[in-house]
């Protein structure tokens, strides 16, 4: 009785990351993928903003919803990936219950606005090809104002009630985390409390997010699809439509359905082994990060014209400086004030 009463009376401060258990020989090596798709997600994401914000023809609206989704991208995934980094090479494995609060909310919250974001674009092309006239009148300045605090309200208030409720649990059981990162149910797991209320809360965010969103998103898709194959001339037209919405989906769906499973697997009890579980966790966050450069960059038209352009000019203004004598001299002119300053 009295160890059961100092049980209750304990709570941990400090967590453990066990993300790979079968895997702990090998856990430097499992460092090398992760280091790779994390500096591709550095350098795809930031470069297609890059590219939108230089090219005054993309300073559109679906385009700026890109370039939300790139920044929000590169976020989420230094939210997480870093540290796990730091984790798999220098055995750095514990975090703090107040770190680990705080990643939770960031990572869930980063997640929420990337599936408003998702279902927004959806929207914005739904718009664009069923309703092309009233696009203008629809799609505007006060919309995207109406939009953000909408994100903002609705992802910060789930959010911080799900991280409230997860703050509030006593962790007297284990303090060895079976993930990479503070995953919501994977901290409420080790409580040794009732996680009713949860267990609840995390089931109302999968209803909100992925029980509204991805209703919306499938039928946003489907009309476009609908009107483009009965407009569409030619067969490759038709092709490149369903091939072009298609590969939106395949991706979204990894973020949806995957992300979906991992949050629900404790809640219902469904028995996936903590490698796959965490690898999972993982993917569904990276993957989408890593892509959507090459899905909504290198192979849109206009973005994959509008680098090429800055590119060239790029190549074009270095062999000017280069051949011009004027151009020596401006730069002679430029590095001797430079000695003067030193």
């Amino acid at each position: 009785m009295l160890e059961a009463s100092l049980g209750r009376n304990f709570s941990h401060s400090s967590f453990v990351f066990r993300g790979f258990p079968e895997l702990q020989k090998h856990r430097r090596l499992l460092a090398l993928p992760f280091s790779v798709s994390y500096l591709l997600v550095l350098l795809g994401n930031p470069l297609l903003v890059y590219v939108i914000r230089s090219v005054e023809s993309l300073h559109s609206p679906m385009y700026l919803l890109i370039c939300m989704l790139c920044i929000v991208d590169v976020l989420i995934v230094t939210a997480i990936i870093p540290n796990m980094l730091f984790s798999l090479l220098f055995d750095r494995d514990e975090i703090s219950l107040a770190g680990c609060l705080t990643q939770m909310f960031f990572t869930h919250f980063l997640s929420s606005l990337e599936s408003t974001l998702l279902l927004a674009m959806a929207l914005d092309r739904y718009v664009a090809i069923c309703h092309p006239l009233r696009y203008a009148k629809i799609v505007d300045s006060s919309m995207f104002v109406k939009l953000l605090l909408f994100t903002l309200v609705r992802s910060s208030t789930i959010m911080a009630v799900l991280v409230g409720l997860a703050g509030s649990l006593w962790f007297c059981n284990s303090n060895t985390i079976q993930h990479c990162y503070c995953d919501h149910m994977a901290l409420v797991s080790l409580a040794c409390d009732s996680t009713e209320k949860n267990s609840a809360a995390g089931l109302a965010v999968i209803v909100c997010f992925v029980g509204v969103d991805i209703p919306l998103i499938f039928f946003s898709y489907i009309k476009i699809l609908s009107v483009v194959l009965r407009t569409a001339a030619a067969d490759e037209d038709r092709w490149k439509a369903f091939h072009t919405c298609g590969t939106h989906l395949i991706v979204m769906m990894c973020f949806y359905l995957v992300g979906s499973v991992t949050f629900l697997s404790h809640n219902l009890n469904i028995p996936i082994p903590t490698d796959v579980n965490t690898f999972m966790g993982l993917m569904y966050i990276l993957f989408p990060a890593t892509v959507n450069p090459i899905i909504y960059g290198v192979r849109t038209k206009e973005i994959r014209n509008g680098f090429l352009r800055i590119f060239k000019l790029r190549v074009k203004t270095i062999m000017k400086v280069k051949v011009s004598p004027a151009g020596k001299g401006q730069r002679d002119r430029v590095c001797s004030k430079l000695k003067n300053i030193h």
